[in-house]
């Protein structure tokens, strides 16, 4: 996640500050937050993923991000890959994603009118986790954000009415490379290097 230590931090100062945290919610994967923000059903689900992986916005193999894998890491897996084409070439997946289109169209249009459909990753105070695919209201945080942000709603004791939203960049090149530069100035810092 592009926006990675703000996160963080926001989470650290809610606890210093003595709030209650009751949920973290959030679209996790710049990725997934474009195919979502683009996926209208006007165009196939698979030719979106192929051209997300040609604008640099996926993994090299693009079921790492369709897999949760990258979500996965901060909570737990809703995948996206089907069983038939987990074991194949990235560009035989490539080729036979489009048998999937289909389902996603459906997906698509059993979503409510008024909603659309993302791909987000909830943890509860008591532990319970979720991933996956929900389809949110349009005027909802997480309906209205730009095409490869990463967006996280912290509910506690203090902002119950009217969740706190950290939001940002969440996928391409630069914005990776910057958060790789960020987490090496991190590490430089942590081990005494003046900044």
């Amino acid at each position: 996640m592009g926006a990675g230590l703000p996160i963080i931090q926001t989470l650290r100062d809610l606890r210093a500050t003595g709030d209650d945290v009751t949920s973290i919610e959030g679209i996790l994967s710049g990725t997934l937050a474009y195919l979502f923000n683009v996926f209208d059903g006007s165009a196939p689900f698979s030719s979106i993923v192929r051209h997300a992986k040609e604008k640099g916005y996926t993994e090299p193999d693009p079921r790492d991000d369709l897999s949760g894998l990258d979500v996965a890491r901060k909570i737990v897996i809703e995948s996206l890959v089907p069983p038939a084409l987990a074991g194949c070439t990235v560009r035989e997946f490539l080729e036979r994603l489009p048998e999937q289109d289909g389902a996603m169209l459906d997906r698509f249009h059993r979503a409510a009118d008024g909603t659309v459909l993302r791909y987000i990753g909830r943890l509860e105070a008591d532990g319970h986790a979720t991933v996956g695919i929900r389809a949110v209201d349009r005027r909802h945080a997480f309906a209205n954000i730009a095409l490869t942000d990463n967006v996280v709603r912290f509910a506690t004791r203090r902002y119950c009415d009217s969740p706190l939203v950290v939001q940002g960049p969440g996928a391409g090149p630069e914005v990776t490379a910057a958060g790789v530069f960020a987490d090496l100035l991190r590490v430089c810092a942590y081990l005494g290097a003046k900044l």
